[in-house]
């Protein structure tokens, strides 16, 4: 059962009494006040909790997760062990992935806490040397994990504590079975955290097979929307979108602007168009190289490129400030969708704005998201490219047309796989085959629990004395 449980507000950094490293690196960062989800997850952490959360990427739910598992294998390093990670996060993209490393590098410099990427579309050896070497966190997606695994480089029977992040983006991306296969080689003894953005009926009966006894925090309630953005909706026929995305840009206070396509192709033939009429434009998906999206990331961020144009896959990884717009170009499908997208701009108290394109097709979709949002999008009535096509929240809206594209659902797409293993002894005691390795109480009092051992790594880390971050009262 999953318990909405509140525990005394944490409003410095310093009341979480994070190990003094950890916390000179936040102070570092120049981050004095914990996020919300920060504020209302690590307690609960530290205190060796499983956690639903449900927040949006740019919450600060990195930290949130970060923070505690660099705490509790910080409190009582040891040497990793090859190719068995202690903690392991599972992300659904390329791009996430490498933020969430970041995040272990900057938070984690002042301690002696390994850890490495791993994904696809790049070559593997660096990654199979890294898992040689081993590593006591991994952070990964899940095509290029299953494949290292199969081939032997990596073994996830030590892992003590389990990340699963963007667990509805997961389910988009046909994920799931592999997500699945991938908890079936972790011990069940396990502390479990679960991040999504939204909550399908598929990820809440997820999280009833992997969370034990978990407490839900949740910072932005389901469904609805960011009141600092100010939405609009334009009605406009299919042909002309392109002419009015031009059109809207010469708003010279739109400074960075994020475009949501429904397709791949249509990312490219928007770029296409913006480069005809010499606007600075850059489209990220499935298709480019990860060379290709990071320079395009890269360029997006240091403000060289005005205009970044992205599916809802391929942007899940971005995590840019100063995003001043975000255009659907394309209604979403899914009204969850919808939630996702204009979170990007408007963060970190600032306004934004989002500008959705809605042509005859999407209407049905914009009722949609007004139902799930609760919320009235209101119309621009006067633009150069107005539909003709009469318009009523009254009347009942054209079929839906079923959608295809970038979320290519049952497809791979973005995974990936870099990362060690990191096997280690605990409470003084030392590993063999399946291995011992203290506990978060263990770290603290000495205990000890049993890691690995089963074959499948299902049974392992009998628990003596609490959960993994937990710590002694």
């Amino acid at each position: 059962m999953t318990q909405n449980i509140q525990k005394t507000p944490m409003t410095t950094f310093a009341d979480l009494k994070l190990l003094e490293p950890i916390e000179r690196a936040v102070r570092e960062q120049g981050y004095d006040t914990p996020t919300p989800i920060q504020a209302q997850a690590i307690p609960h952490l530290l205190d060796g909790r499983d956690l639903l959360g449900i927040a949006q990427t740019g919450t600060g739910k990195t930290a949130a997760f970060a923070l505690p598992i660099l705490d509790f294998l910080a409190g009582d390093p040891k040497q990793p062990t090859p190719r068995r990670p202690s903690a392991l996060i599972l992300t659904p993209t390329r791009e996430l992935a490498a933020q969430i490393g970041e995040s272990f590098r900057v938070y984690g410099k002042h301690t002696k806490i390994k850890h490495t990427v791993i994904f696809g579309g790049v070559g593997q050896g660096p990654q199979v040397n890294a898992m040689k070497r081993g590593v006591d966190v991994l952070v990964a997606t899940p095509g290029r994990l299953m494949d290292l695994m199969d081939q032997g480089f990596i073994d996830l029977r030590a892992v003590e504590v389990f990340v699963l992040d963007e667990a509805d983006r997961m389910l988009d991306m046909g994920f799931l079975p592999a997500v699945k296969k991938v908890i079936a080689k972790i011990p069940q003894d396990r502390q479990s955290l679960l991040f999504s953005a939204t909550m399908p009926d598929d990820i809440a009966r997820l999280t009833k097979t992997i969370l034990k006894d978990p407490v839900r925090v949740e910072v932005t309630p389901p469904a609805t929307t960011v009141e600092s953005i100010a939405q609009s909706v334009m009605l406009v026929d299919k042909a002309n979108k392109r002419k009015l995305l031009v059109e809207v840009l010469k708003d010279q206070s739109i400074f960075r602007v994020l475009v949501f396509t429904r397709t791949k192709h249509g990312a490219d033939r928007v770029v296409k168009h913006l480069r005809q009429v010499h606007e600075k434009a850059e489209a990220i998906h499935g298709n480019k190289s990860q060379g290709q999206r990071t320079r395009a990331l890269e360029g997006f961020r240091s403000g060289k490129v005005r205009v970044l144009v992205a599916t809802d896959i391929a942007a899940r990884g971005i995590d840019v400030r100063e995003i001043t717009h975000v255009i659907n170009f394309d209604l979403p499908n899914e009204p969850d969708s919808y939630v996702h997208r204009i979170g990007r701009t408007a963060r970190a108290g600032r306004d934004g704005k989002a500008i959705s394109f809605c042509d005859t097709e999407e209407r049905a979709f914009l009722l949609d998201i007004e139902k799930l949002t609760r919320q009235v999008v209101p119309v621009v009535e006067e633009h150069a490219f107005r539909s003709k096509t009469p318009f009523s929240r009254d009347a009942p809206p054209p079929p839906k047309k079923k959608s295809g594209g970038a979320a290519a659902r049952g497809r791979r797409g973005v995974g990936g796989n870099r990362g060690g293993g990191a096997g280690k002894g605990g409470g003084g005691q030392s590993r063999g085959g399946g291995g011992n390795r203290g506990q978060g109480a263990g770290r603290k009092q000495g205990k000890s629990r049993k890691v690995g051992g089963q074959a499948g790594g299902k049974g392992g880390n009998a628990r003596r004395g609490g959960r993994p971050m937990a710590r002694t009262a």
